[in-house]
């Protein structure tokens, strides 16, 4: 009789052999590395070429627009018109004759505090406000000198006053006049010798000119100056002008408004006037400045920027649409297509403080970058 179980134990025993089929010699081979999955083909060229930026043959930019959103490419639809036309100057800041000053030394003299001590650069100080005093410094001759006068002029107040009271106690047997004569003698005496003894050493009292901030200061107590010395500035930072020098006398004809150019900013002038002599063979332009972006500094260098009467056809583009072509040539990237960009060199003029125009090399209706053209020139 044959054992029920007998097909059990061979239906295991063929699983245990073939379930190893693969490996051989009793070896256990679980952690032997597995077999490379088989590589996926990878995108097409044309797939790769279609999410990269690359400069075409004939010179052009090919972007896709998820390139364009990342370099944050902006344009603007240009328009040929009449435009002001502007002449371009080196100007310096100075101070307006009527809000600013120096304060100087009438004499030589000793500079010392006076109450609340030497003002400080960036001050506020008030018109007739006593900035320092000035204690005149004379030799020994001239202080020997000034003493004699003034013991001189003590001795003839000193009898001019007895006649006077001698006069008084004698008056109705004097005339009245005689009396009258001495008591003015006396009196004459008395203020000549209060003028000596106030100049002798007296300290002279330095006053600002007009109300606004030290803006320069070349003294410290003790120090010695000489006549007509510079001691303080005072400047007001709210009235500040703007000095050019213009080479063509026909440019000072005409100049309607007026921009500088300033690191960080902008300052808005209005145009004064200009001079009809020559100072280092060119005619000085004077400009206020009304309103500016960022302080100025009385010597701080500007490039002006005025609008003249004349005009000229042409199209405003931003200063940052701007590139640098071959040669030292100015540029502009033009869009041709939603994926397509050309570099169009241009013949520009001077506009404003923030704005060029375009004279020759774009027409009307194109649309020229103003946001990341500098970075369009870095495409390869």
């Amino acid at each position: 009789m044959k054992p029920k179980f007998l097909p059990v134990v061979t239906t295991v025993l063929a699983t245990v052999l073939c379930g190893p089929a693969l490996a051989h010699g009793g070896e256990d081979h679980t952690h032997d590395p597995r077999p490379a999955a088989p590589t996926q083909p990878a995108p097409g060229g044309a797939l790769i070429e279609a999410v990269s930026a690359r400069r075409l043959p004939d010179g052009s930019l090919f972007v896709p627009k998820a390139v364009q959103r990342q370099l944050g490419l902006r344009h603007v639809i240009v328009t040929v018109g009449e435009l002001a036309a502007t002449v371009e100057f080196n100007g310096t800041v100075v101070a307006d004759p009527n809000a600013g000053g120096r304060v100087q030394a009438t004499q030589a003299g000793r500079v010392e505090a006076a109450t609340g001590g030497l003002p400080t650069l960036g001050q506020k100080v008030t018109r007739g406000q006593v900035l320092a005093l000035l204690r005149p410094v004379v030799s020994s001759i001239e202080r020997a000198n000034q003493r004699a006068q003034l013991d001189d002029v003590d001795a003839q107040l000193a009898i001019a006053e007895r006649r006077r009271e001698r006069y008084e106690q004698l008056e109705g047997s004097i005339a009245r006049s005689a009396i009258e004569a001495a008591r003015l003698d006396a009196q004459g005496l008395k203020q000549r010798r209060d003028a000596l003894a106030a100049g002798l050493g007296a300290a002279e009292p330095l006053r600002a000119p007009v109300s606004g901030v030290i803006s320069a200061a070349h003294v410290v107590a003790g120090q010695v100056v000489d006549a007509r010395e510079t001691v303080y500035e005072v400047v007001d930072p709210a009235r500040l002008a703007v000095e050019a020098l213009a080479y063509d006398a026909a440019l000072v004809e005409g100049i309607a408004g007026a921009q500088a150019s300033v690191a960080g900013g902008v300052a808005q002038l209005q145009f004064l006037g200009g001079g009809r002599q020559l100072r280092e063979q060119a005619l000085p332009l004077l400009f206020r400045v009304k309103t500016s972006t960022v302080p100025l500094a009385v010597g701080q260098p500007l490039k002006i920027l005025a609008q003249t009467s004349r005009t000229l056809k042409g199209v405003a583009v931003p200063l940052s649409a701007q590139v640098k072509a071959g040669a030292g040539e100015t540029a502009v990237w033009v869009r041709d297509g939603a994926e397509r960009f050309i570099q169009r060199r241009v013949k520009v003029a001077p506009l404003d403080a923030a704005r060029v125009a375009v004279v020759d090399g774009l027409a009307d209706g194109e649309r020229v970058v103003t946001a990341g053209a500098g970075l369009l020139a870095q495409v390869r």
